[in-house]
């Protein structure tokens, strides 16, 4: 494919792109893949009804923006921006409603800088990854570094070379192929915590503004978007599918697998599906909290997207959960108000799937579930 325009005896040649755009083609080519990406939420295992059905088409929609940012907006790796993909109105695969995250393109054939202040926020991961949710269906991590490694100043100024070849100091590593750096910063209180102020920037970069718009970045950032949208929907309808014979349980999750597709290695996941008829409750019992950074639990819908935390409660974490004189905890998922601690509210739903995360703790001990009429809790 050639690249740019030239010459030969006085008639221009195009490039396949080019010829693309001004035909309209690689704007047609997107709407068919963005259609054809529709039909995944009627997916034959999929809650079948109006307002499951809306929420899907409306997680499309948030999966397209996102798809547009990472790979139209700022899929420059020559000028990483860090920018947060996954926040109150865009929501992926159980996003953590105590995390702020942030992403951000890279070349592995480049070096990067990341600096800035640690603030207070309880834990702060940096990973660099293969990001393939558009294709293939993974995110592989291939190196991590947290807070509780990395060397900074009485100020919390903090420095991490992002390179291929180790570093002296903060070093985080990239493979050959690595393509995304993901950043995490989880709170337990977020009200009162400060977040990391961090940016990133190529070192050596020869420029500093990126070169205009090209039918190819247009083009090219269109497919990628739509595939990520398309690629993102499957794996997590796929997901969602998987917990159905574990219904209203909560046994821990493929761990291999949540790595594969770009979970926290200090983090141990339990998931599963959930469904309540309107006069049940499910009843979560932890009898034993391990020593951890954290933990947390959190309700989602069928499409794996935290139900709505800023008008409900729609999770609990070690530092907002009331405990039992014993220092166990109980949770309460129920559609009313159950007049006890830990009420977790299913906020109109009445199916979707749900996560508890161990965060770095060293045991990973069992959680119960229990359905009951919201008459019979004690």
């Amino acid at each position: 494919m050639l690249v740019s325009r030239s010459s030969t005896e006085g008639k221009i040649i195009m490039s396949e792109s080019e010829e693309r755009v001004l035909s309209g083609q690689a704007w047609d080519d997107f709407c068919d893949a963005l259609k054809e990406a529709g039909k995944l939420v009627q997916s034959e295992a999929a809650p079948n009804n109006a307002f499951d059905n809306a929420e899907g088409y409306r997680y499309l929609t948030r999966l397209l923006r996102a798809g547009l940012e990472s790979f139209l907006e700022h899929g420059d790796s020559d000028f990483p921006v860090l920018r947060c993909p996954v926040h109150t109105t865009i929501k992926i695969g159980a996003d953590n409603p105590d995390n702020y995250y942030q992403t951000a393109s890279i070349n592995p054939a480049h070096d990067y800088l990341i600096k800035g202040t640690r603030g207070t926020v309880d834990y702060l991961g940096f990973g660099t990854v293969i990001n393939r949710y558009g294709g293939g269906g993974s995110m592989e991590t291939t190196g991590y570094l947290d807070s509780g490694e990395i060397e900074m100043d009485d100020e919390g100024y903090l420095e991490i070379v992002v390179s291929q070849k180790e570093q002296s100091g903060n070093w985080l590593p990239m493979g050959p192929n690595t393509n995304s750096i993901n950043v995490r910063q989880t709170f337990q209180d977020r009200k009162n915590e400060i977040p990391a102020e961090i940016t990133i920037e190529r070192i050596g970069a020869e420029s500093d503004r990126p070169a205009p718009l090209t039918a190819e970045k247009l083009d090219r950032g269109l497919q990628g978007a739509v595939g990520f949208l398309r690629g993102t929907t499957q794996i997590f309808e796929d997901w969602a599918e998987s917990f159905l014979p574990t219904l209203n349980e909560l046994p821990p999750a493929d761990q291999a697998y949540c790595q594969k597709i770009g979970g926290d290695p200090n983090i141990f996941y339990f998931h599963s599906a959930w469904k309540l008829e309107d006069d049940e409750v499910l009843v979560i019992e932890a009898n034993e909290i391990p020593e951890c950074q954290t933990w947390n639990f959190q309700l989602d819908n069928w499409w794996m997207e935290s139900l709505d935390y800023r008008y409900h409660q729609i999770h609990v974490n070690k530092h907002t959960a009331h405990y039992n004189d014993d220092g166990s905890v109980r949770l309460v998922v129920a559609h009313t108000d159950p007049g006890v601690p830990n009420w977790i509210e299913t906020a109109g739903h009445n199916v979707g799937t749900m996560c508890w995360r161990w965060i770095g703790a060293s045991e990973h001990p069992p959680v119960s579930c229990k359905v009951m009429k919201l008459s019979e809790l004690g």
